[in-house]
Parts: structure tokens; sequence; C-alpha cells
């Protein structure tokens, strides 16, 4: 049995002995021993910037995720897990080959750790290039993970505008991830700005793409945003739930106005 598997055992088994700062210790030990360091969840933000997503609704998506960080009810939900702090990175993506980390690993553990890492995103550079690689997304998280952290939990949080159409098929880099045990989750933002580019004949409503091809995993669940305008309320509510330490059965698609 892995060690993830272990701590995730023992939490479950003993949450009442396992205090958040008796994890943090026993975390700060296993990292002195060149090992990664316990964390409630790895999670790792995935953020589309394909050339559908125009330079004032990058903005959007950005400072969406810079303000979920300064969110008091998603700090204390970081904090209110048995080890009390989660692993966090966030990369943006496009083409097949076509991936950036804009904020490194790093320990979120507070509200003060929290606002670093959300001041990072909103310094992070803003680059557009092509095309929709979802598979590649998928494939360049499910590398990324196990780099210093180590969680019960592995997550990817995809948000995009549109469906793959670059790389290998979405299917199978969906199959290898659930293959590790990664949690896939989607935020499908419905573009409804007049003039946006559709998803052409013959192609899946967004939401139904998402619900059906890419999330998947235990507890996997898509939030659609109708619209960029309502980014930063959606993207907020997804990691909320996201991070939250056995949280209760929501429903599969949840929908932000």
């Amino acid at each position: 049995m892995r060690r993830r598997d272990v701590l995730r055992a023992s939490l479950l088994a003993a949450p009442a002995l396992l205090t958040g700062r008796a994890l943090q210790a026993a975390g700060s030990q296993v990292e002195d021993r060149g090992e990664n360091e316990p964390v409630d969840v790895e999670l790792i933000l995935a953020v589309d910037v394909s050339r559908s997503v125009d330079s004032a609704e990058q903005e959007l998506q950005f400072n969406g995720y810079a303000a979920a960080f300064r969110d008091r009810r998603l700090v204390e939900g970081i904090v209110g897990g048995p080890i009390g702090a989660i692993a966090c990175m966030m990369f943006t993506w496009s083409d097949w080959q076509l991936q950036e980390v804009m904020v490194p690993w790093a320990r979120i553990d507070g509200p003060a750790s929290a606002a670093a890492f959300s001041d990072r995103i909103a310094e992070a550079p803003r680059r557009s290039w092509l095309y929709t690689s979802i598979s590649g997304a998928m494939d360049y998280a499910s590398r990324s993970f196990g780099q210093g952290f180590e969680g019960t939990r592995r997550v990817v949080d995809i948000s995009g505008d549109g469906v793959n159409n670059s790389g290998r098929p979405v299917a199978d880099a969906r199959a290898d991830a659930l293959s590790k045990n990664i949690v896939l989750n989607g935020l499908a933002v419905l573009d409804r700005t007049p003039g946006a580019p559709d998803q052409g004949l013959g192609q899946p409503a967004l939401d139904e793409y998402y619900r059906d091809q890419v999330i998947g995993g235990p507890g996997s669940f898509l939030v659609v945003a109708e619209g960029f305008n309502s980014f930063e309320a959606a993207v907020r509510r997804k990691i909320i739930r996201e991070i939250a330490w056995n949280p209760p059965a929501g429903p599969l698609v949840e929908r932000v106005g």
C-alpha cells in the first residue's frame, strides 16, 4: 500500500487522535527524510488560454482564481482538514505541447500562504496560443504530481471553453489519469458574448462534453459558468468543494449564472 493510502486510512480510522498539529509535525519529519510532505489534497489548476479566450476573458479567469484564494471560506476549508494544509500549483494550456507553469507547487495552510498564492496568480503573465488540447492538459497534470508533496487525494481542476481539437484523444488521456487514482473535475465556461465562436456543427454542447468525456474519478463533478462574468463565483465554489474533507455528496453538475 502506498504511503498516501496508509495516511488516508489512518486519518479515517482515528481522526480524533490525529490533530492538525500532530500531522504537521509528522509531515516535517517525513520532509527531513527527503520524502514528500503529507497534505490533505494535491490540487492542480489547469487553465485554458487557447485563442477562443480573448484578453479580457483571460483576465477574468486569472482574477477569479486569485480572488478564490483570498476568500475566507476557502481558507477555512483548507485549515479545517486533518492536516490543515493543501498543495497547489497552476498551469495554463493550449496546443498539445504547450503548457506553462504560472505558479509552482506551494503549501497553503492559512491566510498568509493563501494570499501569497493569490498574489502569484495575479502577477503571472497573460499569454494566449491557438488550439485546445484537453488531453495535453490531462497528460501534463498527471506527470506533475508528487513534486515535494503527497496528498490523500490528487485532483485536477480543468477549466476551458472548448472541446479537444489538438493532441491525442481525450478518452486515452482521461483513462491514463484515472488509472493513477487522479480525480478530474471540470469548469466549463459557456461563452455568451456576442460573436463568440460556437462549437461547430456536430459538436456536443460544452457542458455535456465536459460531463461525459472530461470529468472522472471518485466524487468528480463539473461546474458550469454561464459566461466569463460568472467565472469568479464558479471557480470559488468549485475549489471550496474540491478541498473539503469528506464533503457531503453534491450534484454532478453545478451551474453558476
